[in-house]
């Protein structure tokens, strides 16, 4: 049989497509077919070794909250020390997040979790052995190393291993992880580990941290590339270094995903911060605040499992917009509502905590991202988030401090959800180009 020998050509004809090879093989690989998502029931197995890595993420994370009080009484720190170390890692992730999404293009998801999870097991490991204000932030600020490795390189494994139709599906399931483990961290933490191990609270974050190092142990023993990135690793990697950031952010709709990230993250970050103590404001005594702070949480755990299954790329801006009317309404009735209205509006705060998941599922359909480019894509996102994570309870605490009431700090989030709601304008315009590139691309 003669063989024909495939001269790619340099323009799209009708000749290039014609060829009897171009059937069979691309002329060139992109991102749609090189990094080609696998259908291998591997991938439930690797999506519940993601999902353990998370939840240590979220345990672990937890971990310190419920025992501040009893660490700073010990180590003699007072409230703004103690505030300052906890929110160590966050000033640290928003430098390491970048670099990390590198890290994971360059050296893949399984290297770079399992670091990722070490780091974080070192993290809790060293809080325990912490004897004073900067022993114990620097063993805090080293989460901020570890996390974004995890958080980064997570979508990317979902890119890699699920189709389209699956993909908000999985990433459901993985973001319920460290809902559950803050969960599982503010519940067992004193009424389990601390009188388990003596009133330790040493012992209690040493424990936290060896379930980090058992879920770093699992994720390198199960974790692997798909079948696709093994035949063709050139394929499944994307450009690395500081050029990867650039060519993405000249995207238009990826430009757009990252604005509204920041506005996202100073809601969420600064809700969630002050939830506890607004609901206090309104009348609540200290422990049904607790309670009713919880409710978001508990909601966001279920629309984590429902809610990304539907978010297609048809459908996927008409659900952000619905969650961010949910944002408009909810803090209206949080700053307003009595009884079974503030509950509702605690409900919509939950249902909406959705909107992170649902806006990297829209990133992940962004020109030149796709699997290759995942890791830089979600290091932007979340270097541009967590700006806005720091800036919104610090907004918040400024303003009550300036009015002299927490109702004020309420309706700025209500600003900030308005916000939200009419960047989906700017939002969906550059979703609608986007699309009409591609189908010019392919005429």
């Amino acid at each position: 049989m003669q063989r024909v020998r495939l001269q790619p050509s340099r323009r799209r004809g009708v000749e290039e497509r014609c060829t009897p090879d171009a059937f069979r093989k691309p002329m060139h690989p992109t991102v749609s077919t090189a990094a080609r998502p696998q259908t291998s029931p591997y991938r439930w197995t690797m999506l519940a070794a993601l999902w353990f890595a998370y939840f240590c993420f979220g345990l672990v994370n937890g971990s310190l909250a419920p025992l501040i009080v009893r660490i700073g009484e010990d180590l003699a720190l007072s409230r703004s020390a103690l505030g300052l170390i906890m929110g160590a890692w966050a000033l640290v992730y928003i430098g390491a997040a970048m670099p990390a999404g590198t890290a994971i293009d360059r050296f893949g998801t399984r290297v770079g979790i399992a670091m990722g999870v070490v780091l974080i097991a070192v993290s809790a490991l060293a809080r325990s052995l912490a004897d004073d204000f900067w022993t114990l932030f620097l063993s805090v600020a080293v989460f901020g190393l570890g996390g974004p490795l995890v958080s980064v390189g997570a979508p990317k494994v979902i890119a890699q291993w699920f189709s389209d139709n699956e993909r908000g599906t999985a990433m459901g399931i993985y973001m319920t992880g460290p809902y559950l483990g803050t969960a599982l961290a503010f519940a067992t933490a004193n009424s389990v580990f601390m009188p388990l191990f003596g009133d330790s609270w040493r012992l209690t974050l040493g424990a936290f941290g060896l379930f980090a190092l058992v879920a770093a142990l699992g994720w390198s023993l199960v974790a692997r590339a798909p079948a696709a990135d093994r035949r063709e690793p050139e394929d499944g990697r994307g450009e690395s270094g500081i050029g990867a950031f650039v060519d993405l952010i000249r995207v238009d709709l990826v430009r757009a995903i990252l604005l509204c990230t920041l506005v996202a993250f100073m809601f969420s970050h600064g809700v969630m911060a002050w939830l506890p103590t607004i609901l206090a404001a309104r009348g609540l005594d200290a422990v049904s605040a607790g309670l009713w702070a919880s409710v978001p949480t508990l909601f966001g755990v279920a629309s984590n499992l429902i809610i990304p299954r539907f978010a297609t790329p048809e459908r996927g801006m008409g659900i952000l917009a619905a969650l961010y009317g949910c944002l408009v309404i909810a803090t209206l009735l949080l700053a307003f509502a009595e009884g079974a209205g503030l509950m509702l509006g605690l409900t919509l705060l939950g249902i909406a905590r959705i909107i992170g998941t649902i806006m990297l599922l829209i990133l992940m359909q962004a020109p030149r991202v796709g699997a290759g480019n995942m890791g830089a894509a979600t290091g932007l996102y979340f270097t541009i988030g967590e700006v806005g994570g720091v800036i919104g309870p610090t907004l918040l605490g400024a303003v009550a401090d300036l009015t002299g009431s927490y109702i004020s700090s309420v309706l700025t989030l209500n600003v900030l959800a308005v916000v939200l709601v009419a960047m989906m304008v700017p939002l969906h315009r550059a979703r609608e180009r986007s699309r009409a590139a591609d189908r010019l691309s392919l005429a």
